[in-house]
């Protein structure tokens, strides 16, 4: 038979031979996804902490497995749930984020950054989330193994000198009364190992908004009031909410919520620069720009 296909085809067979090899390639990592989803939804829903913190340990065995087999990269994972997994805009790498709650006034960050690979193979760095253990987090540059844990949801990539800058925006549901959001660079170092932050703030002379020197930034209000930080493509800003204290007490953070005012950032010779006031005009809510989604939206919802 195939003497016969040679003889009858013998053009149209050598093409889908690299067809054949590419399937083989690929792998089928539906039963992996699928175990991943379940560990997902119960490190969301678990009963107690013991119960989560199971989910979480099966649900991080599972996904190193998942990502060794050959050109795991390009699978999707569409249907993971209550955890984060995002391709950078260059797709060079993704990142997966997730946390699970300790206790109602308590959480703990998990993360992975899975490089692409021209063989296949995998390269992974693990994110450990230091945060507690960090004194200062706006003002300390890290890497995976010291880590600023948060959910990233999205990925804005800046070139400036011929070098690509990852502009991660993320959150994180830090206790009872408040939630935090970060904006933080993302750089690879000449051995291709991640650096997180560094001086790419930049804040003007007269505004109101004056930190010092950051490594990254955050705002940190009050639980489920709907602060947002969001990046608009059409403007080429990162749009932040301005937030005022409800009870005048702008020190403690749980108060703060949105007053229909933006700050903003612009890139600008490879930093980010402060813009106290976006608008003219306050906007109401539902006016803000809303960001086209990504290739790969986020798996967590209502925290753009």
């Amino acid at each position: 038979m195939r003497i016969l296909l040679l003889l009858l085809f013998p053009a149209i067979l050598p093409l889908a031979l690299p067809t054949t090899v590419l399937a083989q390639k690929k792998p089928d990592l539906r039963s992996y996804e699928d175990s991943l989803t379940a560990n997902g939804a119960q490190i969301v829903n678990g009963r107690d902490a013991s119960e989560r913190f199971e989910a979480d340990s099966q649900f991080t065995r599972t996904l190193v497995r998942a990502l060794k087999e050959p050109y795991s990269f390009e699978y999707p994972f569409d249907s993971l749930q209550n955890v984060s997994h995002l391709y950078a805009p260059d797709s060079s790498f993704r990142v997966f984020t997730w946390e699970v709650m300790v206790s109602e006034d308590s959480y703990r960050r998990h993360g992975a950054i899975q490089m692409r690979t021209p063989d296949g193979s995998l390269k992974l760095f693990a994110l450990i989330d230091r945060t507690d253990a960090t004194d200062h987090p706006l003002d300390t540059v890290t890497n995976n193994t010291y880590w600023i844990g948060n959910i990233y949801y999205r990925i804005v990539l800046k070139k400036y000198l011929g070098k690509n800058y990852y502009t991660l925006l993320g959150y994180d549901e830090h206790n009872l009364a408040s939630t935090r959001k970060w904006i933080e660079v993302l750089t690879f170092d000449a051995e291709g190992k991640p650096v997180f932050g560094g001086r790419y703030f930049v804040f003007n002379a007269g505004d109101p908004v004056q930190p010092g020197p950051i490594d990254r930034y955050m705002i940190e209000y009050k639980k489920d009031c709907g602060a947002r930080i969001q990046y608009d493509p059409d403007l080429g800003l990162i749009i932040v909410d301005h937030l005022i204290s409800e009870s005048n007490e702008p020190e403690k953070k749980y108060t703060l919520v949105p007053d229909g005012d933006y700050e903003g950032f612009r890139w600008v010779n490879g930093k980010w620069v402060h813009i106290n006031k976006v608008f003219s005009q306050k906007l109401q809510n539902g006016q803000a720009p809303v960001p086209q989604p990504l290739k790969t939206p986020p798996r967590v919802g209502g925290h753009e």
